[in-house]
């Protein structure tokens, strides 16, 4: 039998499709982002739209507040669905409404989204000043409610200031090394490191921007870069993030990069997922490609699920 499969980062456009390849592909749980720059209303309307999809998939999917509950999807042959923010935007600059969110079933939220945000400097940023005071709040209130912090996309002093301020162990939910892929977007060695140390966590990307050689990453290099980080940080701090937007159109990349702060579209569009990993189907083939490289059945175990789940239980309230 397999180990738990948790992807801890996806955005796709959720449909019985895509729900039904989550199952073939074993996922037990996954963090579903539902706000990138949606303001706090936004966000109960992503939330009515998932009721629904509870209620016409609930043989498929379920939802999810607390790591127990991935044992429990588990054991009901569903996958278990978290919320999470990419963006700070939803609570405004109001520290109270972390608490309402955290009531309506939100786990995860990155301090920032590529820019600076009232709790830090995003990665995109010419100048990374670090934490806010607003952030430092920000960070001791999602510790008390139980919270999951997310840097995924902020800078690299933020998210040291971030990993040394939090009460609780932080991650990094879709990243890779940037030794790998040398983009700002990936984390340095010095992120993976004090991650390691202070009990966090980094999530593997798979989304080809991401990737060594884009689309054309091949399989082995990216197990072998998994590989190369278990000397870093070791591997009971790995998992996978695969940032997949499975059959998202365009205007979506476009919405998560422009969002409402500028005139001057960007014209973005989704690149091509590598050939090993087009949706949630291929996850045995990344298993296999881990077992190629080297690794024992209780490290795949661990990097495809197993790791992220320990983190949850011990992080994640269970109210």
């Amino acid at each position: 039998m397999t180990g738990f499969r948790i992807d801890a980062l996806q955005y796709c456009n959720w449909s019985r499709d895509i729900f039904e390849d989550i199952r073939a592909g074993g996922l037990d749980a996954v963090h579903a982002t539902i706000a990138y720059h949606e303001d706090f209303a936004e966000v109960v309307h992503r939330l009515k739209d998932w009721d629904t999809r509870f209620r016409d998939h609930g043989d498929l999917i379920m939802p999810a507040l607390s790591g127990r509950d991935v044992r429990k999807a588990r054991a009901l042959g569903k996958t278990a669905v978290f919320f999470g923010f990419q963006n700070p935007a939803p609570i405004g600059s109001d520290l109270g409404m972390l608490a309402i969110c955290q009531r309506l079933g939100i786990r995860f939220m990155q301090l920032t989204y590529n820019l600076q945000s009232l709790c830090g400097a995003g990665w995109q940023e010419p100048e990374d000043t670090g934490l806010t005071r607003f952030g430092r709040e920000v960070i001791a209130e999602m510790n008390r409610l139980g919270m999951i912090i997310d840097l995924s996309h902020a800078g690299e002093r933020t998210t040291l200031d971030a990993i040394e301020t939090s009460g609780r162990p932080v991650a990094v939910t879709h990243a890779n090394p940037r030794t790998w892929r040398d983009t700002n977007r990936n984390v340095p060695e010095s992120v993976i490191r004090a991650l390691a140390e202070s009990g966090g966590m980094l999530g593997f990307s798979l989304y080809p921007h991401h990737l060594a050689d884009g689309s054309d990453c091949r399989l082995q290099a990216f197990c072998e870069m998994v590989a190369r980080t278990t000397e870093v940080a070791g591997v009971e701090r790995l998992g996978i993030g695969s940032d997949l937007c499975q059959g998202q159109p365009d205007e979506v990349v476009q919405w998560m990069r422009d969002g409402r702060w500028t005139f001057a579209r960007s014209g973005a569009a989704f690149p091509q997922q590598p050939v090993w990993f087009r949706s949630n189907r291929d996850w045995d083939g990344i298993a296999a490609g881990l077992y190629a490289v080297g690794f024992s059945k209780s490290d795949v175990d661990g990097i495809l699920g197993e790791n992220w789940l320990t983190f949850w239980e011990s992080g994640m309230s269970t109210r």
